[in-house]
């Protein structure tokens, strides 16, 4: 079986990635010497399948540091990352880049750095869990992602910690954007769960909700000057969250544009900005 004859990989540079991809087969794990990685692009690309998929990780898991202009991008099918931590890296451009089908992104970190986006999610059925995001200071948001017209993407967002991200002054600092404008009537489906926002004061809009059928359950945002906000989109549903504002300014907890969408079962504590916000008749908003 594919389980049976995984091989497993050993680099110390991207070009050793690149060498070995013709030959990544089902079950095979590359594995990433410790250390720091100074401009190191990394290409990993490769189909697994959902019984056995391939995977990234770092030797011992944070001591693979990718820094400087050093950046992950992921295509293909079912392909795992694991461990990784990019820290101070840019200029501009994605920290880490999922583009394809059902890939994984777990226990990695991306701290610091003027990357346009740490985390950029294309494609579909991506899941991004314990992983940690913090100490962005340039604009655009920390974590975007892309909502195609022709189906849903169904990602989710569960169990990360997205860490302090200080005041930007200006639109554009929001710690996930889900959609731009032009795509908020399409379908995503994102589910983001179960993660704590701590001190994300980015700007007024923690998340940004620019596309339809979205969930946001469970998560707790604490002391962050923002709310997480419905900016467009439809049939979206907040649920069970815990808003903790500890009285800081700016603190809020929903902020609703758009049309047919649910908040239940939310617990709203010291918050500096009102409970809940609604935006309606404003034609083209």
């Amino acid at each position: 079986s594919a389980q049976l004859s995984a091989a497993e990989h050993r680099i110390a540079t991207a070009a050793d990635l690149d060498r070995i991809t013709a030959s990544l087969a089902p079950g095979d794990t590359v594995v990433l010497r410790a250390g720091t990685w100074h401009d190191q692009a990394l290409h990993f690309r490769g189909t697994g399948t959902a019984q056995a998929p391939i995977t990234l990780r770092a030797e011992t898991a944070g001591k693979t540091i990718l820094t400087g202009k050093s950046r992950l991008l992921v295509e293909g099918e079912w392909l795992v990352v694991d461990g990784l931590l990019l820290q101070d890296g840019g200029p501009g451009g994605d920290g880490i880049t999922l583009k394809g089908r059902h890939h994984r992104l777990t226990s990695t970190a991306v701290v610091g750095g003027t990357y346009k986006f740490f985390a950029h999610l294309h494609g579909y059925d991506h899941r991004v869990d314990h992983c940690y995001f913090a100490g962005k200071t340039s604009g655009d948001p920390t974590f975007q992602v892309e909502v195609a017209a022709d189906e849903p993407n169904r990602h989710r967002i569960e169990r990360n910690h997205f860490g302090p991200r200080p005041p930007l002054g200006r639109n554009g600092g929001e710690t996930i954007r889900i959609g731009y404008s032009q795509q908020s009537m399409n379908n995503s489906r994102t589910v983001v769960a179960e993660n704590l926002f701590d001190r994300c004061d980015g700007e007024i809009e923690i998340i940004s909700s620019k596309s339809c059928e979205n969930v946001y359950r469970a998560n707790t945002f604490l002391n962050c000057a923002g709310m997480l906000t419905l900016r467009h989109g439809n049939r979206c549903v907040i649920d069970g969250n815990f808003f903790l504002g500890h009285g800081k300014r700016g603190s809020g907890r929903c902020h609703v544009g758009g049309e047919d969408h649910v908040s239940a079962n939310n617990y709203t504590e010291g918050v500096a900005q009102g409970g809940i916000w609604l935006t309606s008749g404003v034609p083209h908003s």
